[in-house]
């Protein structure tokens, strides 16, 4: 069928159906206000007639992987195996592709349950070279999805926010043996990693709330369809309205 076997046996994680509206809520509000932590969700969600208190939203925020986008302060040492690497991109002019990777994790809604989207990105030309689901956001099918591409080719730099799934000594030290340098984005500063960000919010409005997959087999089905799509055949107006497997594959004619 085309199916990752894994895929054919993954149980979407489970919540009683009143918090999983919410969280299709809270989602759905977060990729216009990205600025909303606990407190102005919780205000937001009110104001729709919600009863809920900061607590609860918070639980639902941290179990989505969702944190309000703003500068924090360091008030927390890393332990010494989750090395936090430099931003590398700053004032970078990415010519080429396979110059910069990004990666990153999103949450995504089903009627039973929900599950996690992680995605690898080429920066120079928005292309999505893999993707992997999962029901948790452990660290593990995030480096199943990273040795995946690295079979293929590998980048100078790849760049992820701070994630614990990337942090991971499993997972830095996959890319430094493959001998890619890591950059990884300031804290509060999703901006840092802001293409992948932006797929995000077009997968979700272009396929995943105009469908509503009601399990992962359909959802895993949908999200091939829009990913052939997205490479393929959906021309980006700052890629001079060509694909980005256009860019990818071969250099735009000038």
């Amino acid at each position: 069928m085309g199916l990752n076997r894994a895929t054919f046996y993954l149980v979407p994680a489970q919540e009683s159906s009143e918090n999983l509206q919410l969280m299709r809520l809270i989602d759905e509000q977060y990729l216009v206000t990205p600025f909303y932590g606990s407190r102005k969700m919780t205000a937001h969600l009110r104001r729709q007639g919600h009863e809920v208190n900061r607590k609860r939203i918070q639980r639902l925020m941290h179990l989505m992987g969702l944190e309000a986008i703003y500068p924090k302060p360091q008030t927390t040492t890393l332990s010494p195996e989750h090395k936090v690497y430099p931003y590398l991109l700053r004032n970078l002019r990415v010519m080429e592709p396979n110059h910069v990777w990004c990666a990153d994790i999103t949450y995504l809604p089903l009627p039973s349950g929900f599950v996690y989207l992680m995605a690898i990105m080429d920066w120079y030309s928005r292309y999505v070279l893999t993707w992997q689901l999962s029901n948790t956001l452990d660290g593990y099918f995030c480096l199943e999805a990273l040795q995946r591409s690295l079979t293929r080719t590998k980048p100078a730099i790849f760049n992820t926010d701070q994630g614990v799934q990337f942090t991971a000594l499993s997972f830095t030290a996959c890319l430094e043996g493959a001998g890619v340098a890591i950059s990884m984005d300031g804290r509060g500063r999703a901006l840092d990693n802001i293409f992948i960000e932006r797929l995000w919010r077009s997968l979700k409005y272009e396929d995943i709330y105009i469908h509503e997959y009601a399990t992962v087999m359909a959802l895993e089905a949908g999200l091939q369809r829009y990913f052939t799509l997205y490479n393929y055949e959906r021309p980006h107006q700052s890629l001079r309205n060509q694909t980005p497997a256009q860019w990818y594959h071969a250099l735009p004619s000038s």
